[in-house]
């Protein structure tokens, strides 16, 4: 018999297969547009709600990270501030507004937002406030919720309304391992590791993408290394005008 966290191991390798099979092509089309974007001089901004918003602070601020990454926070769908006013926060209109008014999100830049169902108001709003102000938007959510109703007045799901959509490959449900097959119960997580996958190897891909084109793409080091402080200070120094969180 397989134990649980065995059968976890398959399922998430699995997972990270099938994207690889499936999603290398919108992968490659998200690094060629946010490398068009730090060509640009744009920012690469990073959104999204409950356990989707560490998306925003895995690539933010990250050792071997482009430092052209600009995390949109809202502390309010974050859970520290409660993990069920963020449920409800996601579900409402009209809020998504008044986060992007407090960023710098025009036409140069691009947008990543995460959003496994995306189905609810909040991440839909962001995508199309920031394609208002011009700016392109890529979608890591899952094709599985297609059958799922919006709860977005225009009854359109993230994936229909963003200019690239990455599938994280994401049952309904996320949880992957039957615990208590007798009350169908489930464990076992999956988005935030498909999530984080899908976003650093778009990371990378942008990085080779400028290579490419002569570019050299600016990564923070690790601070834990030697002569790494000069180094991302100076990047720090650069940015910390454009990106508010520095």
């Amino acid at each position: 018999m397989i134990n649980f966290s065995e059968r976890y191991y398959h399922c998430l390798t699995r997972t990270l297969e099938k994207i690889r099979q499936t999603q290398t092509e919108k992968i490659r089309e998200a690094a060629v547009q946010m490398a068009g974007t730090i060509e640009r001089g744009g920012l690469i901004h990073v959104f999204g709600c409950g356990h989707s918003h560490m998306l925003a602070e895995e690539l933010f601020y990250r050792a071997g990270g482009i430092v052209d990454i600009d995390p949109i926070f809202d502390s309010s769908v974050m859970l520290h501030e409660g993990a069920v006013k963020s449920s409800q926060m996601e579900r409402m209109s009209g809020i998504a507004r008044h986060l992007l008014a407090r960023y710098e999100v025009g036409e140069k830049d691009t947008l990543l937002i995460a959003s496994t169902s995306g189905i609810n108001p909040y991440p839909i709003e962001m995508a199309l406030g920031a394609k208002a102000r011009g700016c392109r938007v890529v979608a890591i959510t899952s094709q599985d919720y297609a059958d799922v109703p919006s709860r977005h007045v225009s009854g359109k799901h993230l994936f229909d309304l963003c200019d690239i959509c990455v599938d994280n490959c994401v049952k309904k449900g996320d949880a992957c391992v039957c615990v208590l097959p007798q009350d169908g119960v489930y464990a076992g997580p999956l988005s935030s590791l498909s999530a984080f996958f899908i976003a650093n190897t778009i990371m990378l891909e942008t990085s080779q993408v400028l290579l490419q084109k002569g570019e050299k793409p600016k990564i923070f080091v690790s601070g834990n290394i030697s002569g790494a402080d000069e180094k991302n200070s100076r990047y720090v120094q650069e940015y910390q005008s454009r990106i508010k969180h520095l």
